[in-house]
């Protein structure tokens, strides 16, 4: 039974196409009666995202550089256009590194590329929020989810400087859990297994990661992305209202063994 989103402005960053998790977090959110906006970063994935958003209720869709302060001042003053000056829900599923830094060492990682993956997977986040609290502090409060990794708490193999992303991703959604709680506005995340989704193609090795999880997790099983979208809808609904800094994994209990 899809929950009740009927009234909610829903803002989501990060679908590239059908199988994008943010798209599936998308899809519960219309099915709820939400409207929603959309992002794309850049013209490849434009006709992808309009495709989609023209299958639900869109109020908007609009191109997005989450590294330019300046990109996302317009996009989130378009989105209080679009929405009466108010916002209820903030989808963040944004995360980059170069491919070459998910197959090697870790150690090499060059300093530019580090600092590139932290901006655009952890430090949006942050950003986003800003941006959004005033539209979500004028609807009375708000949800915000974004999506992380166990590789943010433990080291795994190619996961690389995407795995010190997530951990920074991690405690900022505890940081801004704490700073915007105060205005009613809840900031969680989602610890998702492996996805098949066209970005983690780009993960050397992601068929052995599918593998281990399905031979060692409690489940013994895999993950969809609509598995991934009707959590989210959980921690971004009224059924948790108290629930806040929190990481909610979908990983068929992988996270919870040993080895």
């Amino acid at each position: 039974m899809a929950r009740d989103f009927a009234g909610k402005r829903a803002l989501v960053l990060g679908v590239a196409n059908k199988r994008s998790i943010a798209w599936a977090i998308a899809q519960e959110l219309a099915a709820g009666g939400a409207t929603l906006a959309f992002t794309y970063q850049g013209e490849r994935i434009e006709k992808s995202v309009r495709d989609l958003a023209a299958t639900v209720d869109t109020s908007l869709v609009t191109e997005c550089d989450v590294r330019s302060d300046g990109d996302l001042a317009r996009v989130f003053g378009e989105v209080g256009e679009a929405f009466g000056g108010e916002l209820d829900i903030l989808v963040h599923s944004v995360a980059f590194a170069h491919a070459e830094d998910l197959e090697g060492r870790f150690t090499d990682t060059p300093r530019d590329r580090f600092l590139l993956a932290i901006d655009i997977s952890a430090y949006s986040l942050v950003a986003c929020a800003r941006a959004a609290e005033p539209l979500m502090e004028k609807a009375g409060g708000g949800s915000i989810v974004t999506m992380t990794y166990l590789g943010g708490e433990r080291a795994v193999p190619h996961y690389n400087v995407m795995g010190v992303a997530k951990a920074t991703l991690d405690a900022s959604v505890r940081y801004l859990a704490w700073d915007l709680g105060r205005k009613n506005i809840r900031v969680n995340a989602v610890s998702a297994g492996p996805v098949r989704t066209l970005a983690a193609r780009s993960i050397a090795g992601f068929p052995t990661m599918e593998a281990i999880v399905e031979e060692r997790a409690p489940l013994h099983r895999h993950v969809t992305a609509e598995d991934v979208g009707a959590a989210a809808a959980y921690l971004l609904g009224d059924g948790a209202v108290n629930v806040t800094g929190t990481t909610l994994y979908v990983d068929s209990g992988y996270h919870s063994m040993g080895m």
